[in-house]
């Protein structure tokens, strides 16, 4: 069976969804805006995005018949997170159309082949070591030095999966993330700021980037992302330029979120790779002529690029478990805040259940506003404010 990878796709057509969080919910929400419908996988019904899908098939990302099932219903086929299982994509690839491929999320599941391509695309990573024993890891520890990141190769996100190591008394410790398998052993990068690019890319090569964001981070969970980002023109500009580099060499057709660290003295290093819509681009639903999701949608449908424009000055704050209830009594009070809640059952501690953006005429006023708001105490703290 042979598969088109520039055909256009049209409205009534069906997109699959392999994934039913919030981000396969926001982009059926951009899909079915432009005349789509709505097929998505995922292992338990009423999920985020089964809960405003056409079809739910429920299934395992690796239960081949599932996918199948999912592939009969849909026209085209996308994934809305990279922990599903790649070679069960791989497989589907070759009865159904998926754009995207599954060769960049392969990569971005593995830690050491992510950093490799990176590296291969000419842009800059953390010094880093690949780890495969516990005598590796206290002989490459004095070539890295200390402090330095230990991450699982495969697995892991919001910060598990890894150990900061400031001293010898914390190898015991890494050795026992050893016991999933290889690890990236990274240098400490003292940074300034973290930021974040998002780039679009369609089969022909045709690329749209989104403004720079900068990320705050608490308890490795993000916290705001802020537009346009706090740093100088000129490290935007590179920022974007090495976003840009690393899809044209990936080949990347639709969404991709790239991971920076800046320092003090104007350095960018790559951290983390992301082939699909990202936390800190959900700014872009209120605050951009065309949203992170509908891009997505816009790319891999073959459909001309939208606007990446910034309309206004924007904070994105995400909305945690914890905040729910002090939200709930505050929103008779929020004027032109712009409340996303993405339907999972159960608000737990530290997990993402929505988001809210505000828009204003400048970001210091935007941020003053969260801060002065009682929805994330003690927050404020924890990030030095």
């Amino acid at each position: 069976m042979m598969i088109l990878f520039n055909k256009t796709i049209l409205p009534g057509s069906t997109i699959g969804i392999v994934g039913g969080g919030q981000l396969g919910r926001m982009l059926a929400l951009a899909a079915k805006a432009q005349g789509f419908r709505i097929a998505v996988l995922e292992p338990a019904s009423d999920s985020p995005c089964g809960q405003v899908a056409d079809v739910e098939v429920i299934g395992a990302y690796d239960d081949r018949e599932a996918i199948k099932k999912l592939a009969e219903v849909s026209d085209v086929i996308t994934y809305e997170f990279e922990n599903i299982d790649a070679e069960t994509l791989r497989w589907i690839c070759d009865q159904a159309y998926v754009p995207q491929g599954p060769d960049l999320l392969a990569i971005t599941q593995d830690r050491i082949k992510e950093k490799a391509a990176i590296r291969e695309a000419g842009v800059e990573t953390a010094p880093y070591e690949v780890i495969e024993s516990a005598e590796d890891l206290i002989f490459k520890m004095n070539k890295i030095g200390y402090p330095a990141v230990l991450k699982t190769a495969r697995g892991g996100y919001d910060g598990k999966g890894q150990l900061v190591i400031k001293s010898e008394q914390d190898l015991a410790e890494g050795e026992s993330l050893l016991n999933h398998g290889a690890c990236v052993l990274e240098k400490w990068i003292r940074f300034e700021k973290e930021i974040s690019v998002i780039v679009t890319r369609k089969p022909n090569g045709e690329t749209a980037i989104f403004p720079v964001g900068e990320n705050i981070h608490v308890e490795n969970i993000l916290h705001q992302t802020i537009v346009p980002a706090r740093i100088s023109t000129g490290l935007q500009l590179r920022a974007v330029e090495k976003a840009q580099q690393i899809a044209d060499s990936l080949g990347l057709v639709g969404i991709l979120a790239v991971e920076m660290f800046v320092t003090e003295d104007g350095n960018i290093y790559i951290n983390e790779l992301a082939p699909r819509p990202h936390n800190s681009g959900h700014y872009s639903i209120e605050a951009c002529v065309t949203s992170q999701f509908e891009q997505h949608i816009r790319a891999i449908c073959n459909w001309p690029l939208g606007s990446t424009e910034l309309l206004k000055p924007v904070v994105m704050v995400n909305l945690l478990g914890e905040h729910l209830d002090e939200l709930y009594k505050e929103i008779p009070a929020l004027t032109d805040w712009k409340i996303h809640l993405y339907g999972k059952k159960e608000a737990k501690i530290k997990r993402k259940m929505g988001h809210v953006t505000l828009l204003r005429d400048s970001v210091g006023e935007a941020l003053a506003e969260v801060d002065a708001s009682s929805i994330w105490n003690g927050v404020k703290e924890k990030i030095g404010g």
